[in-house]
């Protein structure tokens, strides 16, 4: 199916999955069901969801730490999206991985990384393995706006352009990295000058606007299909909660938030398509039901599941047996045992 093809009212009901689902796990977070980090995706929906409607289910994705979207937007289930939150092995990640590490490798989806920054090589890499391969896939790599301010950023973009490789760099500017205004933590008026430094074309979207990022973004594909070649995207956008869930967001005023609730991409979509006769209010109103009935369902998938077996935990650290026997050694295994029970992930 081409990009084109994909249905505006189907990418709303994903838009709204990602919405009721992060709600969700907001709440499974306060009722400390889930550890560790969250960090939501509430009100950015529009930018993942556009970019994976440009793309084919064979090109790459790959992300930082606020990654729950971008599995949903992919194909990954509310069921594994979840159940990797709770810790369990029926996650996506097999519950070793938690919120900052979702992994999909069906649907092409690398990650999930906690440290900022360090996963842009990484796309760099995949973008340089299906350029060596002569496949005809473009690699998508979303990262917030701290971490352009990172040195492996910089080297990345300098590579991708050295070898005109199949990527594009998508900066979700949300204003913030973490507390800290983009005003006060970068240099530049305009994130995606930073793309001008090493010949690289870019372009400023709105990231509220689910047309306006998908059809860029095809446009963008289409050309770097026909001629390999790296380009940057800054999607303006905006997160409605904090940093993560140990955030108040205090930095900000209640007035600019409520200044971009009024922009909500949901909400904007949903009026587009119903000007156009696309979509009327029960018909939302049952895609907004499915939605909460996934992410309600997919919770109780979570508890009921298992946790991994002890014995699994040190299961995918290293790939050789001999290596993994070092660590294995120390607590009562020997280097044969655990060449023989370690598996390599799907």
């Amino acid at each position: 199916m081409q990009p084109e093809q994909r249905d505006e009212v189907e990418m709303l009901a994903r838009m709204l999955l990602i919405r009721r689902f992060e709600e969700r796990a907001s709440q499974q977070y306060q009722a400390q069901k889930i550890g560790g980090f969250c960090h939501l995706y509430i009100g950015q929906e529009a930018v993942v969801v556009g970019a994976v409607a440009a793309t084919r289910p064979d090109d790459y994705i790959i992300t930082a730490y606020r990654d729950h979207a971008h599995a949903l937007a992919r194909g990954t289930s509310a069921n594994a999206c979840m159940a990797e939150l709770f810790g369990k092995e029926t996650g996506c990640s097999r519950g070793l991985g938690g919120s900052m590490h979702f992994f999909d490798r069906k649907n092409h989806m690398y990650g999930g990384h906690a440290i900022v920054g360090a996963h842009v090589p990484l796309a760099t890499g995949l973008a340089f393995a299906c350029k060596y391969r002569n496949e005809d896939r473009v690699t998508l790599c979303f990262f917030g706006d701290g971490a352009i301010n990172q040195g492996a950023f910089h080297e990345a973009l300098n590579v991708a352009a050295l070898y005109k490789l199949p990527i594009i760099f998508i900066c979700e500017n949300n204003l913030f990295a973490m507390g800290t205004s983009v005003k006060r933590s970068t240099s530049l008026k305009q994130i995606v000058d930073r793309a001008e430094g090493y010949d690289i074309p870019g372009e400023i979207v709105d990231g509220m606007n689910f047309r306006e990022v998908r059809d860029k973004l095809a446009e963008i594909i289409a050309s770097i299909r026909k001629e390999s070649h790296p380009a940057f995207v800054e999607a303006r956008t905006y997160r409605y909660r904090g940093h993560s869930m140990s955030d108040p967001a205090s930095y900000r005023t209640k007035e600019e938030l409520e200044k971009y609730r009024l922009d909500d991409p949901i909400t904007r979509l949903r009026a587009q398509l119903t000007r156009e006769g696309k979509l009327t209010n029960e018909q939302f109103d049952q895609f907004d039901k499915n939605a909460k009935k996934v992410a309600i369902d997919s919770v109780k998938f979570a508890e009921e599941s298992a946790y991994p077996p002890l014995e699994k935990l040190y299961d995918y650290t290293y790939v050789s047996g001999v290596e993994a026997g070092v660590s294995s050694a120390k607590n009562g295994h020997s280097a044969a045992d655990t060449a023989a029970t370690t598996e390599k992930p799907a």
